[in-house]
């Protein structure tokens, strides 16, 4: 690679994540996290900083800029520190548990995250973004501290690790559980106290979007035992919410897709970084919404976001990239605001309908005469409005939209972060899948496939585990290459390097989505590699990241090189938890397998969360799915016969949350189709609680036993 182009080059130019290459050419004499970096401090004895972000984040751009730009600051740092930088992507765990010292030293935490640490690697101080002169001070104090104070230092260390050790210690229930339909209901009354039920989400600002949050109260609101009034409460508030997102800025109006959050209370001013894990989640919500009451809107944004996906995060290998910057040309959102004088040059005579329909006025303006685009009538309203059909007035639209989508890819593109994360891969599969289930749209089943293919074939190891990243990186969309010639090899567990390719070992994170999706693509298809490759990979689970004592599963794997402390991930935040999706497979693996012992591990780590998940339901809604499965009817279904696939199809118009599918055309040893194959046929079976109906073979009849 060459260097003579800059003046300064790290270590990190050998690197090939986006952000630690943002990096290389820093004054900062800059080291990825590796053994050789950690024996440096100790030998040295200099305290580490500890440097973590992402390729997408506008502050750490501004940090790096005022800070780690700067000479002065960069001499400092290299003689008085070892400096590593972490992307939080590539190594969540590194990120939980320096995010946790921080939290707990300032109540606070986010990206960019800086934390001071020991030579030994335990935290003594932190914070987020600093600006310049604080940081300058910051360093100082530190440098004095460690020179004049070290006893106290160590004293600090040593009780925040304990902290850090204790934060998250899962609290084993040895209680018999006494799951009820009433834990669900004290949730939801807690919960729905921080409602906006002016502009949807929750009551504060800035506004996650949190799919998994109204998954899970779509869900709730169809479950059984609930008062017709909560029912329709539930639902207005769901509905409000989802329709506020689509119709905010947080959404791309021209392109499709949704940017991570809103920094105000009602979805107008996005954090314009693009996330492939939200984006992925929000297709899973808005398809399973329109399943369940046939929005049109809902499908838009379906169709919409996916092909965001294809066109800007996906390899020609079918795999899926991380990430869009909130950056383009040094300015947030640059590339997705537009100047009036521009749309009215671009769209003459239709300016004043697209003005109109996405709010070219007081409501859209932003900063530096800029308009967010954004909607507040419904399409029937505007076309009553203009006199128009509503074909004709979306035919309008959509024309519109693609004439400025034209002009606004000509325009420098937000940088992409071309990292390949099996977890986050496995999450967008599992999108694809289930917008092919609602819509029956095979190109979405064929992009699912693909995604399966390419996890199969690089991310899947020999030894039956998981890479957390893929060995394969894209220098631009759809170029595929090797990782670069001589990059270090970083993997966690070196015996398990592979012709000296740079990996990192899997994440519980990328065992339980992928297994999720894996599922969800055999309940589409019938195809068993799927659901046997899930299988393997719950094994592989439970031999290297299940805790015996506690029920619940590490968060790293037992090969893995330790850090100061092995977390568990039990809240479900932006992306659910991975104990509450692995704790989902056990469950539905269970069912399809008939193995008592993997449900009986789901109920006793749903044991575990009871009291949170009763408290604090925003915080546990994915573990409330499951609550969802134990305390409601659950159904297997299982469809044998030459017809499976059809009336699979069927089933698929109708929101059936609480049930599992199997099925298959020929003979089959799965336990759920076994000798239930009837020549010339195709049956219905519907099972709950190890109890059948008789067998049917139309689906209205299949629908009477489970409603």
């Amino acid at each position: 690679m060459a260097t003579t182009l800059y003046k300064y080059t790290n270590s990190l130019v050998y690197e090939t994540s986006p952000y630690l290459l943002q990096h290389a050419h820093n004054p900062v004499n800059w080291y990825a996290w590796n053994d050789e970096a950690l024996e440096k401090a100790k030998q040295e004895d200099k305290m580490i900083l500890v440097s973590i972000g992402y390729s997408a984040c506008h502050w750490c751009h501004v940090m790096e800029h005022e800070s780690f730009e700067n000479e002065d600051l960069a001499e400092i740092m290299n003689t008085h520190f070892i400096c590593i930088k972490v992307d939080r992507e590539e190594r969540p765990d590194i990120d939980q548990v320096y995010m946790l010292a921080v939290q707990l030293m300032t109540a606070h935490g986010g990206w960019p995250l800086n934390c001071f640490t020991l030579p030994d690697g335990r935290p003594v101080y932190g914070g987020t973004y600093f600006q310049k002169q604080q940081w300058k001070n910051v360093l100082l104090n530190l440098i004095d501290l460690y020179r004049n104070e070290r006893e106290r230092m160590l004293e600090y260390a040593a009780q925040l690790t304990e902290g850090i050790r204790l934060a998250e210690l899962v609290k084993v229930n040895e209680q018999q559980e006494k799951y009820s339909a009433e834990m669900l209901h004290q949730m939801y009354q807690k919960w729905r106290a921080r409602f906006d039920n002016a502009e949807g989400g929750s009551d504060k600002a800035p506004k996650f979007p949190l799919p998994n949050n109204y998954q899970f109260l779509l869900r709730y609101a169809f479950s059984d035992n609930i008062t017709q009034k909560s029912r329709e409460e539930v639902l207005q508030h769901v509905h409000l919410t989802i329709h506020k997102m689509a119709f905010g800025g947080i959404y791309d109006q021209i392109g499709g897709g949704f940017s991570r959050y809103s920094v105000d209370s009602y979805w107008k001013v996005p954090h314009f970084e693009k996330m492939l894990y939200d984006n992925a989640q929000l297709v899973m919500l808005y398809s399973e919404a329109f399943q369940a009451t046939q929005m049109p809107l809902y499908k838009q944004v379906v169709y919409e976001t996916l092909a965001f996906v294809e066109r800007e995060l996906t390899s020609a290998e079918g795999a899926f990239y991380s990430a869009l910057d909130a950056d383009s040309e040094g300015e947030e959102g640059k590339y997705y605001v537009w100047r009036k004088e521009e749309l009215q040059s671009v769209l003459k005579a239709d300016f004043d309908l697209f003005a109109d329909y996405f709010n070219v006025n007081e409501s859209g303006l932003w900063e530096h005469n800029n308009y967010i685009l954004l909607r507040k009538e419904s399409d029937e309203a505007v076309a009553l409005k203009y006199n128009l059909t509503l074909k004709q007035l979306q035919s309008a639209i959509n024309k519109m939209k693609q004439q400025l989508l034209k002009i606004r890819e000509q325009r420098v593109r937000p940088g992409l972060d071309n990292k390949i994360i099996t977890s986050w891969n496995a999450l967008m599969l599992k999108a694809y899948v289930d917008a092919y289930n609602v819509f029956d749209e095979q190109r979405f089943l064929d992009a699912a496939i693909k995604n399966a293919a390419f996890i199969f074939d690089k991310q899947l190891r020999h030894d039956g585990g998981l890479n957390h990243i893929s060995s394969i990186f894209s220098s631009s969309r759809g170029e595929e290459q090797p990782a670069l010639s001589g990059a270090e090899v970083i993997h966690q567990s070196p015996a398990k390097n592979e012709g000296g390719v740079r990996r990192i070992n899997g994440y519980l994170e990328d065992y339980s989505f992928t297994i999720e999706a894996l599922i969800t693509l055999y309940e589409a298809t019938f195809q068993e590699k799927y659901l046997n490759v899930a299988h393997k990979l719950m094994n592989y689970c439970i031999q290297h990241f299940y805790d015996k004592k506690s029920g619940m599963f590490y968060f790293t794997s037992d090969e893995d090189n330790a850090l100061i402390s092995r977390k568990m991930e039990l809240s479900d935040n932006v992306i659910p938890a991975s104990n509450s999706s692995i704790a989902k497979s056990l469950f539905i693996l269970g069912h399809h397998l008939e193995q008592d012992e993997y449900i009986e591990m789901s109920r006793r780590m749903l044991n575990n969360m009871l009291d949170e998940i009763v408290n604090y339901g925003a915080g546990y809604s994915n573990w409330a799915i499951l609550l969802l499965y134990f305390t409601q009817p659950f159904y297997e279904i299982a469809i044998m016969g030459s017809q499976a696939m059809q009336k699979r199809k069927e089933f698929n118009k109708h929101y059936l949350p609480n049930s599992v599918f199997a099925g298959n055309t020929t003979e089959s040893v799965l336990p759920l189709l076994k000798n239930r194959l009837i020549n010339g046929q195709t049956t219905i079976y519907v099972c709950s609680d190890k109890t059948c109906k008789k067998p049917v073979i139309l689906v209205a009849d299949a629908l009477e036993h489970i409603r």
